[in-house]
């Protein structure tokens, strides 16, 4: 088991309840943590003007414990003990024993503040010295530290993402092949839409300050295409264009690669904007600053393959718009039925005009009747008369 180690602050336990630090009361109060902790590790720390501060008759003594290592001081020009103590602790992972809260120190030990990490001690009298647990205090000074730690960290953070695209940059500098240089510029001058980024962002930055152009790395061979092989190396998908399989390059990638296998190979170019990494074969490596046509064709094409293969696998939507279609037709010959029937029954409807007409006809036939029948009236009127003198001729 490890032994404990404590940072003895001893400036800060030899002024306790004091104005000028006491050799005798730092003694006393290392004597007391000894018993308390008998197999710790002691390291003391006094700041450099310690010396100057203790009482004349303990300066032989503080002497001969400086050169025989048991106090030590901070170098010559340091500002303050609190730094150089608090080193020593964060590279030892020690404790530090001391009533000071270090607060200019709070952004950049947090540790401090960990249980265990930071013990106080205080001369009681008549009892002794008492060592216990503390957090440390904090206060103006602590807040202006940890404000001044984040905007340090803010601008580390910008610089190491400022060291990430250098290294970029260098990785796809323009000392490789002319010839892929110009065929970049070819393909930027198309004005297609960039395909969308091949890799996560963070994998391929990585990637990209780890393994440079002409490096090997160790990948698996994940998938094969028309002109050459998806690899896995790690968290980042490259690619192996048949190219660089072979001299003569052979026909199908599975003629040099087996599905699945690790292999090793060559970085042979970085394609920063589609966040792109083309491979090689050993001894086929042509390092380039920008990836094949091969290359980023196969990379383009993948996922525009997906969203094909989407649209052809949707039968239902074909077969529906066919469906829709046939409704559309047989509604119009419906409708072109029913305008038939209207066009049949106006033509159909005239017909009976002339019936109307043939009644009207008709009628006037009774007519010749009635006067047939007023002409036949006065037929009775000379029976009348004739009556009438036959009466006459009786009287």
């Amino acid at each position: 088991m490890r032994n404990e180690h404590f940072v003895i602050d001893g400036s800060n336990l030899a002024t306790e309840g004091r104005t000028e630090p006491s050799l005798a009361q730092l003694n006393e109060a290392l004597e007391a943590f000894t018993v308390e902790h008998p197999d710790a590790i002691l390291t003391v720390v006094v700041d450099a003007s310690f010396e100057h501060r203790i009482d004349s008759s303990e300066r032989d003594e503080f002497a001969r414990l400086e050169a025989s290592g048991g106090v030590v001081s901070p170098p010559a020009g340091a500002v303050g003990r609190g730094g150089f103590l608090l080193q020593i602790a964060n590279r030892t992972g020690a404790s530090v024993l001391s009533n000071d809260s270090f607060q200019e120190f709070h952004g950049e030990y947090e540790w401090l503040f960990d249980t265990g990490r930071l013990v106080g001690g205080k001369p009681v009298p008549g009892v002794g010295w008492i060592f216990s647990l503390r957090r440390p205090v904090r206060g103006i000074a602590s807040r202006k530290a940890v404000a001044a730690k984040k905007k340090a960290t803010k601008a580390e953070d910008g610089r190491a993402q400022r060291q990430v695209k250098e290294a970029i940059a260098e990785a796809t500098a323009d000392v490789m092949q002319p010839e892929a240089k110009r065929k970049r510029r070819r393909r930027s001058r198309g004005g297609a839409k960039p395909a969308e980024p091949v890799n996560e962002p963070a994998p391929f930055l990585q990637f990209v300050i780890d393994h440079r152009p002409g490096g090997e790395v160790e990948g698996a061979v994940e998938s094969f295409s028309s002109h050459g092989a998806f690899v896995t190396v790690g968290q980042v998908r490259c690619y192996v264009p048949l190219s660089a399989m072979g001299d003569p390059a052979p026909t199908r990638a599975r003629d040099a690669l087996t599905q699945g296998e690790t292999r090793t190979f060559i970085v042979q170019a970085v394609d920063a904007p589609r966040r792109g990494i083309e491979l090689a074969l050993p001894g086929f490596a042509r390092p380039a600053a920008a990836p094949s046509d091969e290359t980023v064709d196969a990379e383009t094409r993948s996922p525009r393959r997906a969203r094909g293969a989407a649209k052809r696998v949707t039968p239902a939507k074909k077969a529906t718009a066919t469906t829709t279609k046939q409704a559309m037709t047989t509604k119009a010959t419906k409708a072109t039925a029913k305008k038939a029937t209207k066009q049949a029954a106006k033509k159909t409807t005239p017909t009976k005009t002339p019936a109307k007409k043939t009644a009207k006809k008709a009628t006037p036939t009774k007519a010749p009747a009635k006067k047939t029948a007023k002409k036949a009236t006065p037929t009775n009127t000379p029976a009348k008369k004739a009556s009438g003198t036959t009466t006459k001729r009786k009287g």
